[in-house]
């Protein structure tokens, strides 16, 4: 196999003349080199090694994600639009899951780093966990010391640009929706207690049935992994424990349908007997019996405008952009029982 010393050799040239050619470099080369240099290349058939590739260009190729999940639908339609637009703008996209484990999404961000990926993109929610937290800050400055961009989804303590997804105003327009059907024993399915998008939509579905006067005592609420199975969990411990329950409400839709598993197998119809509302307005909301109410999000545009901040030059001033939430009606949620 060809190396680049063979290609210089062929040529008569330097090897960084070599290189300057074969990686795209800026630096002027006299055409006649580079043609010598191109001819070479194809006499020997040499293959450039990417890395190398990678490390030459001024304008690096690869951007890197970080998800908590990319198999949870809601990360699947963030995704899709964070990779419209990298390939749009002709970069390659490396996703990495994290599992919503912290010590994992700081091995990504050093090892994208490491990488001298083009940007990095935190597309899940952050932690309320101060020593991950500064940690994380620490590890971003130092790879946008190197000219990275970073730019998040979500509420993080990351003073660079962000994507907001309108948790808080999503949940007061369910509680404003909850009080309006007469609801005033509502449970709560909530995902992992450390996130701060929990902390924001739980926030505002307090705030909108305090103005109701609506009580919810934290006995009315359960924490759970932000999937199926934690909402069936949930949904089972809360009927358990709160007789009379006349809504159920999920901070996603995937603890959603996991309630409405629960409910069916217990022979409870739904809306008659209780309601069960969601968030995010994933494609699987619309799908399910009965239809899911729920939150919309404009997923697949947090993704698509969380990479636009990435890939653009940077700027003076942090960029925020909020994105607006919207209620949509379906059949899981009507009048309050009785």
């Amino acid at each position: 196999m060809a190396t680049l010393a063979d290609v210089a050799r062929r040529a008569g040239v330097s090897p960084a003349t070599a290189s300057r050619v074969i990686n795209g470099s800026s630096k002027p080369v006299a055409d006649e080199l580079r043609e010598r240099v191109l001819r070479a290349v194809a006499d020997l058939r040499y293959v450039p090694n990417a890395h190398a590739q990678l490390l030459a260009r001024p304008q690096r190729s690869v951007v890197g994600v970080v998800v908590h999940d990319v198999s949870d639908p809601y990360f699947a339609e963030v995704t899709r639009g964070l990779q419209r637009v990298a390939t749009d703008r002709g970069r390659l996209v490396i996703i990495c899951n994290s599992y919503r484990n912290p010590e994992r999404e700081l091995e990504y961000v050093e090892m994208l780093r490491g990488q001298q990926v083009a940007a990095i993109v935190l597309a899940g929610s952050g932690y309320h966990d101060a020593d991950f937290t500064a940690l994380l800050a620490e590890k971003l400055a130092a790879y946008e010391a190197t000219g990275g961009r970073v730019a998040v989804i979500g509420r993080h303590e990351h003073p660079g640009d962000a994507v907001m997804p309108a948790n808080e105003p999503g949940g007061r327009l369910l509680g404003a929706e909850l009080c309006r059907l007469g609801h005033r024993r509502i449970g709560v399915i909530a995902g992992p207690r450390v996130l701060t998008t929990i902390t924001d939509r739980l926030g505002g579905l307090r705030a909108a049935l305090a103005d109701g006067g609506v009580p919810l005592p934290d006995g009315r609420i359960r924490y759970a992994d932000f999937d199926r199975d934690g909402g069936a969990r949930a949904a089972a411990e809360l009927l358990d424990a709160v007789p009379g329950l006349t809504a159920l409400v999920a901070l996603n839709d995937s603890m959603a349908v996991g309630a409405l598993t629960l409910l069916r197998s217990r022979g409870i119809r739904i809306p008659e007997e209780i309601s069960v509302t969601g968030f995010d307005d994933m494609p699987v909301a619309a799908d399910v019996t009965p239809a899911l109410t729920t939150v919309r999000l404009p997923l697949v545009e947090l993704g698509a405008r969380a990479m636009t901040l990435a890939l653009d030059p940077a700027t003076d001033r942090r960029r925020v952009e909020v994105l607006p939430a919207a209620l949509v009606r379906r059949a899981s949620l009507g009048p309050a029982a009785g």
